[in-house]
């Protein structure tokens, strides 16, 4: 289990970085509050995240650099851990992103006080629907989270891998960072795309345990939507990957 501690630091640095950009567009009185091409903006530094913490991730001793539960619950299915690991491995995750959150709210900490907004302010940690309705926020976290695995099988193929020959050192982080990206430009609008139930439940729960200014609810009643849609779009990532022959 040597890579349980790349896990917890890649997920750590990807989310400190995924939440403290949240925190620049939405705090009062933050340099980057109302800044033209918000979405843009968070979208690039998600992916940009993703980039650094993966590469984080490998350095530190986790060369799968899933980040990401619903990840590591597809490559358990096609071998690649042991259910245990696999547990091990999600656990760590979540850990990592609350750790990260805890970082975000520590960096911005004048300015939680003076934010009205508390909505905002949960925004920053965890996501938020814009329409809220049941069935279709799970649906899209599922649609968005198969595109993401899918895609990830398709990237690290053996055919766009010179038949199984390893990428260029680093290369790979870069590749799921762009697909992260995209991702959140074409189907984060109507759930901010969690994707990744460990980037949205420990932060949280970062959330509910800190004693942030003047914060509102943590929104348990929608927060299993982006746990449970994220893991049942991985069991339907493995099933449409085996029947079109990617895995």
């Amino acid at each position: 289990m040597t890579n349980l501690f790349g896990e917890f630091f890649g997920t750590f640095v990807l989310i400190s970085f995924g939440c403290a950009v949240c925190a620049n567009l939405t705090l009062k009185n933050s340099k980057g509050a109302g800044g033209g091409g918000a979405w843009l903006t968070v979208t690039a530094a998600w992916g940009f995240a993703v980039v650094l913490g993966a590469s984080s991730a490998i350095t530190t001793g986790a060369p799968q650099a899933d980040l990401n539960p619903a990840i590591t619950l597809a490559k358990s299915m096609i071998g690649v851990y042991e259910p245990g690991h696999a547990v091990m491995t999600m656990l760590v995750q979540i850990a990592g992103a609350f750790a990260g959150a805890c970082v975000a709210w520590l960096a911005y900490l004048p300015h939680w006080g003076i934010t009205e907004d508390k909505v905002a302010k949960l925004g920053v940690f965890s996501t938020v629907p814009a329409v809220r309705n049941t069935g279709a926020n799970i649906i899209c976290e599922i649609v968005a989270t198969m595109f993401l695995i899918v895609l990830v099988f398709v990237l690290f193929s053996k055919e766009l891998s010179n038949g199984g020959a390893d990428f260029a050192a680093g290369f790979g982080p870069y590749l799921v960072g762009i697909l992260v990206w995209s991702v959140g430009l074409s189907f984060g609008g109507p759930t901010g795309y969690a994707i990744n139930p460990a980037r949205d439940l420990g932060p949280r729960i970062a959330h509910a345990v800190l004693p942030i200014a003047g914060k509102g609810s943590s929104d348990w009643g929608y927060a299993w939507i982006p746990v449970a849609g994220p893991m049942i779009a991985g069991v339907l990532a493995v099933v449409i990957s085996r029947a079109i022959g990617i895995v």
